[in-house]
């Protein structure tokens, strides 16, 4: 575990660095356990899967990438303290090493559906509405979801789903009271199921909706 008080861009290199200075010593760490705990808490230290945990006041949209190119098992996990006495953790990012291969698919699940869904048209439709949630601000972060793309700051503020034929749906934590809704565009689904989280869905079908919806996004993000 790697632990800094603020965003520090050597957090994660330097928790890679005891990683595997501490791989490099196992016989080292095997006695020292050995003689803190005991034989059989030395026999149950398990080799095959070491994982880096670095937590930080927070980390960049850089930091996310970086952990989901690498081999190793990262978690990011930002922390928030409220108060004296309250310490909030929360996962930013979390990658098993050798698994970056099975994994790649999936982040790229949202623009696959859109491939066989609408087309070269809606590909870009979702990389569009990725890459306004994620210049929000430099706290958003963008977490895969089975069924969705949780974008988030403290919490989830916005939530890209497969497309249904030819739209997009968005998730907003904006309260539907009050926007003016737009048949076709806006839609109060307060008490309706649906994947991700908002009261707010947005539906895009051109980079025109986009745009019309920046205002919301801003909304939802400053919400969050």
């Amino acid at each position: 575990m790697e632990y800094k008080r603020g965003v520090d861009a050597g957090v994660i290199n330097q928790g890679l660095f005891y990683l595997a200075w501490l791989m490099d010593h196992r016989a080292e760490f095997e006695q020292l356990v050995r003689d803190r705990l005991g034989v059989t808490a030395a026999s149950q230290v398990l080799w095959s899967g070491p994982r880096l945990i670095c937590i930080a006041g927070d980390f960049t949209r850089y930091d996310v990438h970086a952990v989901r190119e690498h081999r190793r098992s990262i978690d990011l996990v930002r922390y928030r303290l409220f108060g004296s006495d309250l310490l909030g953790l929360e996962t930013v990012a979390s990658v098993s090493g050798g698994m970056q291969v099975a994994r790649r698919p999936r982040r790229q699940a949202v623009a696959r559906a859109a491939a066989g869904a609408g087309g070269a048209s809606m590909v870009e439709l979702a990389t569009a509405v990725d890459e306004v949630l994620l210049g929000l601000g430099n706290g958003v972060n963008r977490v895969e979801r089975k069924t969705y793309r949780a974008y988030q700051r403290l919490r989830n503020f916005a939530c890209l789903c497969p497309p249904q034929r030819s739209k997009l749906l968005v998730y907003l934590k904006v309260d539907p009271q009050d926007v003016d809704l737009v048949p076709g565009f806006t839609r109060d689904v307060s008490g309706l199921g649906h994947h991700g989280t908002g009261d707010l869905e947005v539906q895009l079908r051109t980079p025109r909706d986009v745009e019309r919806a920046q205002d919301l996004f801003r909304a939802s993000y400053a919400a969050a």
